[in-house]
């Protein structure tokens, strides 16, 4: 559990870094799926060290998914824009309300729930079917970014951040697909979810990184969350043999429900970093006020960079 949250708050952090260098970055040909977007945007320091803290997020992240079930990862995963809320609250001086914090308790109350009742990873292999499954969920994913950039505003901001999120969660699964991370492995170089972990991981970043330069980010996080959470916590448990410990199934369905929902109440913090006190975001441009690009705030006042 330790090394999920350890996953949340790298993820979180970077999250904050990565959408002020995204923000910062000329647009690109209008494609969800824009390699060159993305090469612009790892100009800048600010992305480079979000890349940083994702990779460290990704090796505590493979480690936790080893040794619990997927639901408790995903939550934890989720769990980062309420990081991503905090950090921003203390280094870019956002204002949270008073809403927003009882959301950041709601979601540690939701983990704690769910490290109460979760049981240990399942035991299931998985099937060949299944790995071949991902695979074809990677590729669907590269084509909602085709097909996603081409669509207008809010609706564009949705799918691809639900297209993003369902593609961090074939990663998730596809870690629990991988038999042996032994590299001198025939099987490992064999094993289609390999392949479906690499192809799956890059496109959900290319659709994050685009849903991040362009339309609300709030509505691309809440879309991530979702897609990144329901899916591969359902395969974990119909098909991977995830359980909770014995009579606490409902303390585990309470728990996942109760961390996203208060996710997904702190989803505007993918927009966190243009919130400067003085107007500006944190590169020192004016915020583009009336803008997709501005800041919603809520009343009177991450989306997590890379993960999942």
């Amino acid at each position: 559990m330790l090394c999920a949250l350890g996953a949340a708050v790298c993820f979180g952090t970077a999250a904050v870094l990565q959408a002020a260098a995204t923000r910062s970055t000329a647009p690109g040909s209008g494609s969800g799926v824009d390699a060159a977007l993305f090469l612009r945007a790892a100009r800048q320091w600010r992305y480079l060290l979000g890349l940083l803290l994702d990779a460290g997020g990704f090796a505590l992240q493979i480690v936790a998914l080893r040794s619990l079930p997927i639901y408790v990862v995903g939550a934890a995963l989720a769990a980062s824009l309420a990081v991503t809320a905090v950090v921003a609250a203390r280094l870019l001086s956002v204002r949270l309300s008073r809403t927003e914090w009882a959301a950041v308790a709601v979601v540690c109350c939701g983990l704690a729930m769910l490290g109460l009742a979760s049981g240990p990873e399942g035991g299931t292999a998985g099937s060949s079917g299944l790995r071949w499954a991902m695979l074809a969920v990677a590729a669907f994913v590269l084509l909602v970014g085709v097909v996603g950039g081409r669509l207008p505003g809010r609706a564009r901001a949705l799918v691809l951040g639900l297209g993003s999120g369902v593609g961090f969660g074939v990663v998730e699964v596809a870690v629990r697909l991988i038999d042996s991370l032994d590299l001198a492995s025939g099987r490992f170089w064999t094993n289609p979810a390999l392949y479906a972990l690499l192809a799956a991981g890059g496109a959900a970043f290319l659709l994050l990184t685009s849903a991040l330069q362009r339309g609300s980010v709030t509505t691309a996080t809440a879309g991530m969350v979702v897609g990144e959470t329901v899916g591969p916590a359902l395969v974990g448990v119909v098909w991977l043999g995830d359980r909770t410990r014995p009579g606490l199934g409902w303390l585990a369905v309470l728990g996942f429900a109760v961390a996203v929902a208060g996710a997904l109440l702190l989803a505007r913090f993918g927009e966190a970093p243009e919130a400067a006190a003085d107007g500006t975001d944190v590169t020192g441009h004016a915020a583009p006020v009336g803008t997709a690009g501005a800041v919603e705030a809520p009343g009177a006042t991450r989306a997590p960079g890379a993960a999942g």
